[in-house]
């Protein structure tokens, strides 16, 4: 019966310690989806062996056509908890558009639709990508050749739409990812307008990190009864073990280069507050014989590609150069080093006029952040080391 499976080509397993929003499942196969074969081979060929929670929780539900409204972070497996249903329910042999996914920014468009082709390489799925920054003309032929699937930035789907390139009235099924930002200022009621040229039936998976005003009254605009999951409740510091380090201003960059010496990095995120300091920083750093990026707001998008050679499942030491003054921004930026489950550091330069903000964020926070010891235990951040005391303690317990 598994024969299939013997001939699929594997990826290395991934031995790194993970957390548990990663692990805490109910211990789901794939398979009890009662997936499509080609779906399957697509899944497990991409490395993915067993469902994340996100993806535990929220597939079945979208199988079955229901509305979901889904509270999970990035690195969590949220993409695959969409795409999944979507390739699933999608019948590769009607040619008209029957997914449509929207995400806010470029990069993560061209991400998903990175991952919906390589779980779709054993289907007939045609998958597209447009968003302001792919040409036009190009994206309108590729319409009118067909696709299944199309991952766009809203101001691009809906010019397509507006032309009447995009035929939307067959659209079953609505993804709407990183809501909070779709519906912040920036897109100022798009979504309403894209949902106007879709069928009355449709579905809509809606994932947010956050739930403003402008999520929940767009919810209960335009979701039937949905199915609401929250994965998010003391998730995004779990696994990073944080610390602090007091140094006066001007020796920030000393002490950087202290740290870079003394701890075995795979890669790091560095964070400053400012634009000019970011430049600046980078510069240094690459003085002192590193490699390395930078990316900031005011950059233009093909600058933005270079920063593409950063694998997030990579880091595992992030370094607040500068301390964040809220306690929001400081977990956005330290709830990336666990990101995807593994265990990772945090390192907090801290000047004199930080002192208390520090201990404002800790508290509200809920969380400890520790001074830096002269030695840290590699367990917490290495993965090579977390995978000999995985393997040690299986060990033992034989």
């Amino acid at each position: 019966m598994n024969d299939w499976k013997s001939q699929l080509k594997l990826p290395p397993k991934d031995r790194r310690k993970k957390t548990t929003d990663v692990t805490a499942t109910k211990g789901n196969d794939f398979e009890e989806f009662c997936l499509k074969r080609e779906l399957l081979m697509g899944i497990f060929e991409k490395g993915w062996e067993k469902p994340s929670p996100i993806q535990e929780a929220s597939i079945p539900i979208a199988l079955l056509g229901r509305d979901v409204l889904a509270r999970a972070k990035n690195g969590t497996g949220k993409t695959g908890a969409y795409v999944i249903p979507v390739l699933q329910r999608v019948d590769p042999t009607e040619n008209h558009i029957q997914a449509l996914i929207i995400v806010p920014t470029r990069e993560l468009a061209l991400q998903t639709s990175q991952i919906c082709i390589e779980l779709a390489k054993y289907m007939n799925a045609r998958v597209m990508v447009t968003t302001g920054g792919t040409n036009l003309k190009d994206d309108i032929m590729r319409i009118y050749e067909n696709v299944h699937i199309i991952i766009a930035t809203p101001g691009r789907i809906l010019d397509l739409m507006e032309k009447k390139v995009a035929k939307m009235d067959k659209c079953k099924m609505l993804v709407l990812d990183e809501a909070d930002k779709l519906l912040s200022q920036d897109f100022k009621g798009m979504l309403d307008t894209v949902i106007s040229f879709l069928p009355k039936d449709r579905q809509i998976l809606l994932y947010s990190a956050t739930f403003p005003l402008t999520v929940e009254n767009f919810m209960k605009k335009h979701l039937h009864e949905p199915y609401e999951l929250n994965l998010m409740e003391e998730l995004t510091l779990k696994g990073v073990t944080q610390y602090y380090a007091f140094v006066q201003e001007r020796q920030k960059v000393h002490c950087l280069n202290t740290l870079f010496s003394k701890l075995q990095i795979n890669q790091s995120i560095i964070f400053c507050n400012s634009t000019q300091r970011v430049e600046l920083l980078a510069k240094k750093i690459a003085e002192l014989g590193y490699s390395c990026y930078y990316i900031h707001a005011k950059m233009s998008q093909p600058h933005h590609l270079f920063t593409r050679g950063i694998d997030i499942q990579a880091v595992n030491v992030v370094i607040n150069f500068d301390f964040p003054k809220m306690a929001e921004t400081y977990l956005h930026r330290i709830g990336r080093s666990g990101r995807f489950g593994h265990l990772g550091i945090a390192i907090n330069l801290i000047t004199y006029d930080d002192r208390f903000t520090l201990h404002r964020i800790e508290s509200e926070l809920g969380t400890e952040i520790k001074p830096i010891p002269k030695v840290i235990d590699k367990s917490l951040y290495v993965p090579e080391f977390q995978i000999e005391e995985n393997e040690n303690e299986n060990n033992s317990k034989k």
